[in-house]
């Protein structure tokens, strides 16, 4: 298949505006896509449908045929193994995750889990790098010169990042130990004017008693990442999301951003789920043991009730390379906090360390 055919089956629709014909684009912020001609906003109407969860062990025993899919054309990079889509009628590019130029030439059609639902945008690209802009004033540790020459090679993405939710509920035994403190008041030798004498304090000590219990607790759309192109510890600080705000997918939204193929399967997808259950268990856990300090000594989680979708959520993006080495960047497309990576600066850090050995050597010789 050639280019301009490859270009021509994306599954990004052109969509027409009705004043003068040409491409639109979603706008973000807005229920509307935006004339790139004209400046026209045609209104989107949002579908009436609930977004349902869907039985995660239906699914996995064979019973997703039923399942909708869909067919999306993604560009690999060679590079960083991203898979993204690119915008009708564009035959190169750039990797959004790490700045790599790729080739819609090398695109492959693939069948996908269609998403559920889809987080639009609200916050716009010039809104993105302003706070993108606050971040970097905050970057201390950065090299001399860093922000000038990343700001100088801007290349900003608008991105819709794939992500499972999971609904579960779930019970778990425990057993463990409480720790009550409380206070004694323990005798101790001083001297005072050449005299010994015994004086008392205060002492904190903590009583240990044997629990166990059972927790129950609803989880309700626990969000894991579906890729591996991005650090899930950035991705996940760039929580919360506002997810009551989600509306049932439809490629007006998409128009004119990327998507990123999701990499991660629901099967992996839910054992991550799992860990960010159990973290939450563990806090239920203490707070039902109560005292002043809590151990546990073993767990036990049964999962019931199992529900998932597939979700896309925004985000503005940015990849650079500083001396040959990829970092990047990312706005969370609804509330504008940003995450980030970038270089340290080893001078800096040696320069710090000689100023705070100089402070204690002056202070060492104004004591004398």
């Amino acid at each position: 298949m050639n280019e301009e055919n490859i270009a021509e089956h994306t599954h990004q629709q052109e969509l027409i505006c009705k004043n003068c014909g040409a491409k639109q684009v979603y706008a973000p912020g807005k229920n509307s896509l935006v004339c790139e001609y004209c400046g026209t906003l045609n209104e989107i109407q949002v579908k009436d449908e609930e977004i349902k969860e869907l039985d995660l062990e239906a699914y996995l025993g064979n019973l997703s045929e039923s399942t909708p899919t869909i067919e999306i054309q993604t560009v690999k990079c060679n590079s960083c193994s991203a898979q993204t889509t690119f915008d009708p009628n564009v035959v190169s590019n750039f990797c959004a995750f790490c700045g790599s130029p790729i080739v819609i030439k090398d695109a492959s059609i693939n069948k996908v889990f269609k998403p559920k639902g889809i987080l639009p945008f609200k916050v716009d690209k010039k809104s993105a790098e302003t706070a993108y802009v606050k971040w970097l004033d905050n970057v201390w540790w950065a090299p001399f010169g860093f922000k000038k020459k990343v700001q100088a090679n801007e290349k900003f993405s608008g991105l819709y990042i794939p992500y499972w939710t999971y609904d579960s509920d779930t019970s778990s035994d425990y057993m463990g130990e409480r720790g009550d403190d409380y206070t004694v008041m323990v005798s101790y030798t001083t001297t005072e004017n050449g005299k010994t004498l015994t004086r008392q304090r205060p002492e904190t000590r903590t009583r240990w008693t044997h629990v166990s219990g059972n927790i129950f607790h609803f989880f309700n759309d626990v969000l894991v990442i579906a890729s591996n192109s991005l650090p899930r510890a950035k991705t996940e600080k760039l929580e919360p999301w506002d997810l009551n705000s989600m509306v049932p997918f439809d490629e007006a939204y998409i128009s004119g951003f990327r998507t990123e193929c999701y990499q991660i399967d629901l099967k992996d997808g839910l054992g991550l789920a799992k860990i960010r259950m159990d973290e939450e268990i563990e806090q239920l856990i203490c707070q039902d043991i109560g005292g002043d300090h809590q151990r546990i000594s073993s767990k036990q989680t049964v999962y019931s009730n199992l529900t998932f979708k597939h979700i896309l959520l925004p985000i503005w993006i940015s990849a650079y390379r500083y001396n040959s080495k990829p970092f990047r960047y990312m706005v969370n497309g609804r509330t504008g906090e940003v995450q980030g990576e970038y270089p340290v600066s080893v001078f800096k850090i040696i320069l710090v360390i000689l100023i705070v050995i100089a402070v204690i050597l002056l202070i060492v010789q104004l004591k004398k």
